[in-house]
């Protein structure tokens, strides 16, 4: 059970019973469009926002109409997120994959000034005067303002915005590796096929896109 932080209100906000993957005995601060809200130890910060009653996260890409979360995984394509601040900011990463910690800082995309009060919304009202590609029938003359043009379509049409700072502090772990087989994807079928190429002498790589393998398993509290 979590509580919503962003109001005077203690109103208990009910969640699933699969315990096993979130310790409600550790709460976790985390802030997201400027404003603070409590999670537990094991909540994606999708789980969080939504066990806080926050459901609007987002806005379409063309008309900026308001967005929710839709799944769960790395296929959500609304909840699109921008984590942290100045060289370390990251952008377009899925709330639905992102655990949250204690001081963790995201920010909505595609909005202006707000996520609620969003100007780019009025596209959705003329929208029937933006048909799917018409920036490149409109803007091509005279030819020499397509410069000035494109300048203007970029920022109007790209998603997420790149960390402040371009001088990335961070490390990064590689490495060389060769196998037999690889197997991608750490699920129940994918577990199996691994082992089974173990069994018969063949090195084996197992990659997955989570940080622990069990796929959908993970998600099912009586296992």
């Amino acid at each position: 059970m979590a509580f919503r932080s962003n109001s005077s209100s203690t109103t208990p906000m009910t969640r699933p019973n699969a315990t096993a993957r979130i310790d409600c005995n550790k709460p976790v601060q985390f802030t997201f469009d400027g404003r603070s809200y409590t999670g537990f130890a094991g909540d994606t910060l999708a789980s969080a926002l939504l066990a806080n009653d926050v459901h609007l996260v987002g806005r379409s890409f063309k008309y900026h109409r308001p967005r929710g979360i839709l799944s769960a995984g790395s296929e959500e394509p609304n909840a699109l997120i921008r984590l942290g601040k100045r060289a370390y900011a990251e952008p377009n990463l899925r709330a639905t994959q992102i655990e949250i910690f204690d001081g963790l800082y995201a920010e909505s995309q595609n909005r202006m000034p707000s996520l609620k009060f969003d100007i780019g919304a009025i596209n959705s009202v003329l929208g029937r005067f933006f048909p799917a590609g018409f920036y490149y029938k409109t803007f091509m003359w005279p030819a020499s303002m397509w410069m000035s043009y494109e300048h203007v379509i970029r920022h109007a049409a790209g998603l997420g915005k790149a960390a402040d700072d371009h001088n990335d502090p961070d490390r990064y772990e590689k490495t060389h590796a060769h196998c037999d087989v690889l197997v991608a994807g750490g699920g129940a079928a994918g577990l199996m096929a691994a082992m089974q190429a173990a069994k018969g002498g063949a090195r084996v790589i197992l990659a997955d896109e989570q940080n622990e393998f069990g796929g959908w398993l993970l998600g099912e509290a009586n296992i």
